[in-house]
């Protein structure tokens, strides 16, 4: 039946007449293409022909007499006059089969094999749900990470950022994620990665037991900024697929500075004038609607748990994107160097992270222990410099007394894998040196 529906929709997507147009003009990366006016509408693919093959390029402007096209590849070999084919806006076809695949972020198999669209077509951007039909965020997730379960829970359908440098361990922690959140799918948008990576983290970081129930969508970082903007989107469109079908997804996004960076690039070529830090005005929005489509869907449809990444230079949690989204979701999560420095992971900044799904992710006696913890470290993290320095003299303040003797075992705490939140509450009692009682 699947085959079926595929095939019946090809065959609705063919068209008795294409439109064609010529290249104008080529200037700065920008090509103009005339021959189009009345027909085209920004955001539609093109399809230009070169000597040695076939250049895609989307509409990122137009005028009366001419659209602004910018290419989806090198345009060496491009010349004025060469012909044009209108596609029209691109939309992906997600299905069942997809899952335990790699894809592009137009749908393309990368594993090379065969794969089949779905029977219906979806947008790359498209609505978030009404916001009064939204459902709450729903229950805890166990992760299998002791910080997760829950100084930092992680429920139904929140949204939180993953803050980190280059080199901390973000992609191994999103690794872990991938194959310990409790979820029916997973989704991972890899935007701008290095090339040698994919396999790597295919094959050795999220194994076959990630791989199993998941999807990835990439576009590495020698792809057009059209192609990795495009990536989260596409990401994201499959996530819906799933959700509408009632499934609980987790998305994972690596990384949304370089989204923000390729939407960059566009709107400059586009002729949008930069702003704070060269970002364009229009990156703020464009953000924000991508994060507005996870979370709770409608009644009757499932979640989308999401974790978008974020690179932060120099731990620079001001800069335009990080702050952007520590804004619009539901709680982040700082990864620091000088954590990860001393060898410990993952390089959770617990101090510094918040998540959002709390107090209601837990009842009185875990929030009394997590308050107590996040205490503890704040009170040592205050103090560090001069308890490193020898400063520090026991006895002087009762609160940095315990938060200098319950440090070692909070901070071995962070690194614990634990199979359910039980368990992990279990671990933090021990932790905090607290006699075992009955939960409330």
């Amino acid at each position: 039946m699947d085959k079926l529906d595929s095939i019946t929709r090809r065959l609705s997507q063919l068209r008795l007449a294409r439109h064609h147009g010529r290249v104008q003009s080529i200037r700065a990366g920008l090509i103009a293409v005339e021959g189009l006016a009345g027909r085209a509408s920004v955001g539609d693919r093109l399809r230009i022909a070169l000597s040695q093959g076939d250049l895609g390029g989307e509409i990122v402007g137009l005028t009366p007499r001419s659209a602004q096209v910018l290419p989806e590849g090198p345009i060496e070999g491009l010349s004025v006059g060469a012909d044009v084919t209108l596609l029209h806006a691109p939309r992906i076809a997600p299905s069942d089969g997809w899952i335990g695949r790699i894809i592009d972020p137009l749908g393309q198999p990368l594993d090379g094999r065969p794969l089949p669209p779905g029977p219906c077509d979806r947008p790359f951007r498209a609505e978030a749900p009404p916001a009064v039909g939204r459902k709450r965020l729903g229950a805890r997730l166990d992760t299998g990470m002791a910080v997760f379960d829950t100084l930092l829970p992680l429920v139904a359908g929140q949204r939180i950022g993953l803050f980190a440098g280059s080199g901390v361990g973000k992609s191994t922690l999103l690794s872990q994620m991938a194959r310990g959140v409790q979820a029916d799918v997973v989704v991972i948008a890899m935007i701008g990665e290095r090339g040698r990576e994919l396999r790597e983290f295919v094959e050795k970081t999220l194994g076959p037991e990630g791989m199993a129930r998941a999807v990835i969508v990439a576009a590495t970082s020698d792809r057009s900024p059209l192609i990795r903007r495009r990536c989260a989107w596409a990401a994201m469109a499959v996530a819906e697929h799933f959700r509408d079908q009632g499934r609980h997804v987790l998305f994972l996004a690596d990384s949304i500075t370089r989204f923000a960076e390729a939407h960059r690039e566009i709107a400059l070529a586009a002729g949008e004038p930069p702003s704070y830090r060269g970002f364009p005005p229009s990156v703020s929005n464009l953000i924000m609607a991508l994060a507005e489509r996870a979370g709770p869907g409608p009644e009757g449809t499932g979640d989308i748990t999401a974790i978008f990444s974020v690179l932060v230079a120099g731990s620079d949690m001001e800069e335009p994107v990080a702050d952007i989204l520590r804004g619009t979701l539901d709680g982040h999560v700082v990864l620091d160097r000088t954590i990860a420095e001393r060898g410990r992971f993952p390089a959770v900044d617990v101090v510094r992270s918040v998540s959002r799904s709390l107090p209601d992710a837990a009842d009185a006696v875990q929030n009394s222990l997590i308050g107590r913890a996040r205490a503890a470290l704040g009170a040592y993290a205050e103090s560090e410099l001069m308890i490193r320095a020898g400063l520090y003299a026991p006895g002087s303040d009762p609160k940095l007394d315990e938060a200098v003797r319950l440090f070692p075992q909070l901070d071995e705490f962070v690194t614990r894998r634990c199979p359910d939140g039980a368990a992990s509450f279990a671990a933090l009692e021990a932790a905090l040196r607290l006699p075992l009682r009955a939960r409330a």
